[in-house]
């Protein structure tokens, strides 16, 4: 469905279920060269099982118009305008890598508006290489390439005969690359994942349970990169869960339903 954000067409996938802001509800917010559609098996399964879900194309990327944003803490303001403009009070938070990070900065400003808070594939600092950073910028093709690389641990998960998670991958960053001709979505995703500086005070200002759903064989952002928030988190007392699983960066496509499961049992806990 589409929602109008700070002026702005925004496209959100519902599950294929009509919205209903009476409902449970948990939006899910993707990655640097990502859109909705990495959370189709997570959120058709949650859309389908009593939730209501809200998975959104950030601004400037695919499906939604506006500015892409260029820090994390401008895409947590946008959340926040989303939860306004769906008529959402109190949401579950889901994100992955950068969206991970937009998703605990949002957390920190909502508080009590956020019910559960799940990271996916996160670490913080997040920092990028320069390397990458400059292909990013000058050669596109070349590091979504070298991503997809780092990113996997399998060319070859369980989502059935043919599928190949390399090359649909590539096409989905080809895509959302290309749904922006005036601002490369590629480079300005991973430079405010390398600017973000707040990960510590924001985990620590959270007053919900937070998951971190992390993969053993992540190259992107290796478990042990994820340590201080887990640690600031059981420091501040919150409920601090973890899903540790045997895959790369792309937990929701390596391992699809020990994902799902890992968040659907999360979302059961009672919210502090």
């Amino acid at each position: 469905m589409y929602l109008d954000v700070n002026g702005h067409k925004t496209y959100c996938y519902t599950g294929g279920k009509p919205f209903d802001a009476a409902k449970p509800t948990a939006v899910f917010i993707h990655g640097v060269l990502n859109d909705h559609s990495v959370w189709i098996l997570q959120t058709r399964y949650l859309a389908n099982h009593g939730w209501n879900v809200l998975a959104v194309d950030l601004p400037g990327h695919c499906k939604s118009a506006g500015e892409a944003p260029s820090s994390v803490e401008e895409a947590a303001d946008f959340v926040a305008a989303l939860l306004g403009a769906a008529g959402v009070q109190r949401t579950a938070l889901v994100g992955h890598s950068w969206g991970s990070l937009i998703a605990l900065e949002a957390a920190s400003r909502l508080k009590e508006r956020v019910s559960h808070l799940v990271l996916v594939g996160t670490a913080f600092p997040m920092k990028v290489s320069q390397a990458l950073l400059d292909a990013a910028l000058n050669e596109p093709m070349k590091a979504l390439n070298m991503v997809n690389v780092f990113s996997r641990s399998t060319l070859a998960p369980p989502l059935g005969a043919g599928s190949w998670v390399h090359g649909a991958s590539m096409a989905l960053g080809r895509r959302v690359l290309a749904s922006n001709t005036k601002v490369n979505v590629f480079h300005r995703g991973f430079k405010a994942c390398d600017s973000y500086a707040n990960g510590e005070s924001a985990i620590s200002q959270i007053s919900c349970p937070v998951l971190f759903v992390l993969g053993a064989q992540d190259q992107m952002t290796m478990p042990k990169a994820a340590q201080g928030l887990i640690g600031k988190a059981r420091e501040s007392g919150k409920k601090v869960g973890i899903a540790s699983l045997p895959v790369g960066h792309h937990q929701m496509s390596e391992t699809p339903e020990a994902t799902l499961f890992a968040i659907r049992d999360f979302l059961q806990t009672p919210p502090a």
